[in-house]
This record gives C-alpha cells, sequence and structure tokens, in this order.
C-alpha cells in the first residue's frame, strides 16, 4: 500500500477546521485534525508546502517512521503549527490502519479499558443566578462533572463567562479582530472563593466541579488561590500559572493540595517532563489535535501512569469532531483515564464531519466503526469556506497586555 494523494481542506462550519485527507492506492483514505485556533491557515501551508510531498509514495502502515521523519527530519522541533501538521499526519495514518484492520482505532491501541467516557461541562454566568441557570442545564444534558466560570464585579470581559451588556464592541475592519477582555487579579482572587461557596450551598458536596484561571497567575497568587479554594473541595484547577515555567508549579504545590491540571498549549513531553517526574500536577491536559497525535500522546500518558498523573485532554469547540473522535478513543484504552471535556459542536459541524461517536448522558464512546469513525463531506464543506478570526486578548485596567 502507498499513499498517492494527500489533500488539505479548511472550512468554517461555525468555526474554522482544518482537516487533512490522505489517500492510497487501495482506496483506504484516513482523516487527522489540524486545527489551531487563530492561526489556522499556518497549519494548513506547513502541511501543503513542506509535509505533503514528503508523504506521497510513502507507505501509510509505517506511522512511528513517519513520526519520527517530520519531527526530527525538519531540524526545526517543537511548535503549535508543527505539530499540529504531525498530529493530523498521525491520526489520519492510524484512521487508515484501523480500516485496513477492520478494527476501531481503540481495539489498535490494546482494547477497552472501561465501558464509556466521562466528560465534563462548561458552565458560566455573570452573576450568581445566571452561573446556577447555566450549571442547571448542563445537569439536565447529563454531565457528571462541571467546569464553573464566573464574571467578577468590575469586569465586563472575563474569559469564558457571557459578556456584559454594557461591554464595548469589538473593532471591525473588514474582518474580526480579537476581542479584548480586561483583568483585575486582585478581585478575581476575592471574588472566587465567594462564588465557589456559593455553588457549594446550591449545588451540594457531591457535584465534581473544576475551574480554569486561564494562565493568569503567578505562581504565588495560584497558590493562594488553590488554598483558598481547599473548603470547596474542586476536582481541579486548571492552568493557575503558565506552566512554561515548570518550577514555578513547585510553589504552588507546596502551598495547596486542591489537584492541578495543566499542559493544553503543550506540545512535546519537555513541556512535561518536570511536572510528571516531580508530580506537580495530577491531570494532563494535553490534545491529541495539538501534541503531534496519538503516537507521542500515548507515551506522555505511559509516563504520567508511571507518577499517578491521570489524563483530561483538552476538548474544546476548536478541536474538530475528528481530533474530538482520535481523543475518545485514547480515553477508552488507555487505564490512567481521568475525565474528557467535551464543548461539543453545532450542528452544521456534525453535518460536515459525520461521525460514529456518541454523547448519551454525559459519557462519550467512540463506537465501534473502522479507523477513528469520522468522515468529512466535502461538499458541504467547501459551502463554508475559511473565516479570518481571532482568539481574544487580556489587558489589565491600566492597559497592559495580560495573559489570556
Amino acid at each position: 500500500m502507498k499513499i498517492t494523494d494527500v489533500s488539505v481542506v479548511v472550512t468554517s462550519p461555525g468555526r474554522n477546521f482544518v482537516t487533512l485527507k490522505i489517500g492510497t492506492d487501495e482506496g483506504v483514505t484516513g482523516l487527522g485534525d489540524a486545527t489551531l485556533n487563530g492561526r489556522e491557515l499556518a497549519v494548513a501551508s506547513y502541511l501543503r508546502d513542506h509535509v505533503v510531498p514528503l508523504l506521497l509514495g510513502t507507505d501509510p502502515h509505517r506511522i512511528e517512521d513517519t513520526w519520527q521523519l517530520l519531527y526530527r527530519g525538519a531540524y526545526w522541533r517543537r511548535g503549535p503549527v508543527t505539530m499540529a501538521a504531525i498530529s493530523a499526519v498521525d491520526v489520519a495514518l492510524w484512521d487508515i490502519k484501523g480500516k485496513v484492520a477492520g478494527l476501531p482505532l481503540y481495539q489498535l491501541l490494546g482494547g477497552a479499558s472501561r465501558d464509556r467516557v466521562a466528560t465534563y461541562g462548561h458552565a458560566s454566568g455573570r452573576d450568581l443566578p445566571q452561573l446556577f441557570d447555566s450549571i442547571r442545564e448542563r445537569l439536565a444534558h447529563g454531565y457528571p462533572a462541571i467546569r464553573v466560570q464566573s464574571g467578577v464585579p468590575g469586569l465586563h470581559r472575563v474569559y469564558a463567562t457571557p459578556t456584559a451588556p454594557d461591554a464595548a464592541p469589538d473593532p471591525a475592519n473588514g474582518f474580526a479582530l480579537p476581542a479584548v477582555e480586561d483583568w483585575d487579579t486582585g478581585a478575581y482572587l476575592r471574588h472566587l472563593p465567594r462564588v465557589f461557596e456559593a455553588v457549594r450551598a446550591e449545588f451540594g458536596p457531591d457535584l465534581p466541579l473544576l475551574h480554569d484561571s486561564h494562565h493568569r497567575l503567578t505562581p504565588l497568587q495560584a497558590a493562594r488561590l488553590g488554598k483558598a479554594l481547599e473548603p470547596y473541595d474542586l476536582f481541579w484547577l486548571e492552568d493557575c500559572t503558565p506552566a512554561e515555567n515548570q518550577e514555578g508549579l513547585r510553589l504552588v504545590r507546596r502551598h495547596t493540595t486542591t489537584p492541578l491540571a495543566i499542559g493544553e498549549v503543550f506540545n512535546t513531553v519537555f513541556d512535561f517532563q518536570t511536572l510528571i517526574s516531580e508530580q506537580l500536577i495530577d491531570y494532563v491536559r494535553a490534545s491529541v489535535t495539538h501534541f503531534g497525535g496519538i503516537s507521542p500522546l500515548r507515551k506522555l500518558l505511559d509516563f504520567a501512569a508511571m507518577h499517578q498523573i491521570k489524563s483530561a485532554m483538552h476538548g474544546p469547540e476548536d478541536v474538530s469532531p475528528v481530533g474530538t473522535a482520535a481523543a475518545i478513543h485514547l480515553d477508552l484504552a488507555v487505564h490512567n483515564f481521568g475525565i474528557q471535556e467535551y464543548s461539543g459542536h453545532s450542528p452544521l459541524a456534525h453535518r460536515v464531519f459525520p461521525h460514529s461517536y456518541t454523547f448519551t448522558d454525559g459519557f462519550l464512546h467512540p463506537g465501534d466503526a473502522p479507523g477513528i469513525g469520522v468522515d468529512i463531506d466535502e461538499e458541504i464543506a467547501a459551502a463554508h469556506p475559511y473565516q479570518q478570526s481571532y482568539l481574544p486578548v487580556n489587558r489589565l485596567l491600566d492597559g497592559t497586555v495580560h495573559d489570556w
């Protein structure tokens, strides 16, 4: 079997997705997700201009060899664009291998370690009544765990919460410029424990609750927050500080027993090396789409398992159904699974990417279709072309750019 055709599909069924499609001389095709939110065209170009020529004529079954070629052979290693491109190739080759074998991907990874995959959903509100309504809505959908994000008094735009009615509109010069959020760390640190106190009083002690600080705190501030949230028994505190400074997590760990989850912006095992070997985190948040694919992420999770650290793969709406499916297969197979983020996708995105995975009563299953179990309707995809868009940016009240 040889690779004879490779194409890159960029489409926007509600948001932008980049999909790699690999074809073979035996008519078997595979799909991989290469979406990098806000920088989608950079990955599409990397694939078309630099990766596709290397794949044509090669054996699709040589997954590990191809991965090493794309990683080591470029000389310029790592980085989100490179690793998203490599991920798309890796997942597409696993998809082909599963189809040739007539087996779903999780069977090639050792078979199922559980019957279904637990998820958490996102709840948010500008104030407590709106937040409570959002939590109830997620519970009605069956989510067994809830991520809680709250507005902060005095701030108009806060990550993952509804925009205040009087917030200034985004600028527009022919395309969507980044929305600008505002931030006050002191106000946030004072307000958030009160939010969780109210949520616990309303929903009781048994509901698993999560929270995402989204990289906005220093290690000392993160330690203070983790300590303040201990009475409310969080399932985890996510991205409490920018973890590129891995040593900073030592300070956080020394001062709080609140579980920590980190890694959605990481690309390789080197980003996690200290965090895992010193057990500075409890959950690995890397995604298949941004970590180079199934092959390296399975190795990372085996490394994490040696240190009693569990998986919690990134699952936002900007990981396409192709990337979502790959994650669910890995979730089902690995022993040290923790929980899967699941934001879902729009009905139109589901039409572009018909799939075998299911979401029932808060749990996912990849289905038993051969490969990853996702197809792409290229006609519908073509009817929804790329739309220029950006992730928001964050500024302190004095105008200084801050972490988003």
